[in-house]
């Protein structure tokens, strides 16, 4: 997390892009932790801009966080660049910092939460249409915990 944003108390959004679906999840800068918050239909890795922008309006975050798909070596593969178009168009449209944070292990630590959960009686098999919100959520509480984290889109 940024110096600058961690003196302020207030929320983060953060993203898990795909190509069909984009899961969104919020947390706050106060208690760095996150929860997962919606699963957007993409078309082509394009969001309904209109369900960002009401996202947006509810929550006034401070700042954005988009996980970066990688390959197991760190490597980019094609996603990663259209996960980098994504951040790029986020920061234009709204003029908020958005970072950029390694989601490498997101969704299997999303999956494990997952069947942790189910295990316990807190979840249903139907609610697995909401792991890619729950992946979110793991990049989110990844980036406000600092780790493995530190790119940012221009401003």
């Amino acid at each position: 997390m940024s110096a600058a944003l961690g003196a302020r108390v207030g929320n983060v959004l953060g993203f898990d892009f795909g190509l069909r679906c984009i899961g969104v999840a919020v947390g706050t800068t106060l208690a760095a932790s996150a929860r997962p918050l919606a699963v957007l239909t993409a078309h082509s890795g394009a969001p309904d801009w209109r369900e960002l922008d009401a996202l947006l309006r509810a929550w006034s975050p401070q700042a954005l966080v988009v996980g970066l798909p990688l390959d197991g070596d760190g490597s980019e593969q094609p996603i990663t660049r259209a996960a980098r178009g994504f951040a790029g168009q986020m920061h234009q449209r709204y003029g908020l910092d958005v970072h950029l944070c390694d989601e490498r292990h997101s969704s299997q630590e999303a999956a494990r939460r997952f069947a942790t959960q189910r295990a316990a009686g807190q979840r249903r098999k139907r609610d697995a249409v909401q792991l890619d919100a729950l992946a979110a959520a793991v990049i989110l509480e990844s980036w406000l915990s600092e780790t493995s984290c530190t790119r940012t889109c221009a401003t």
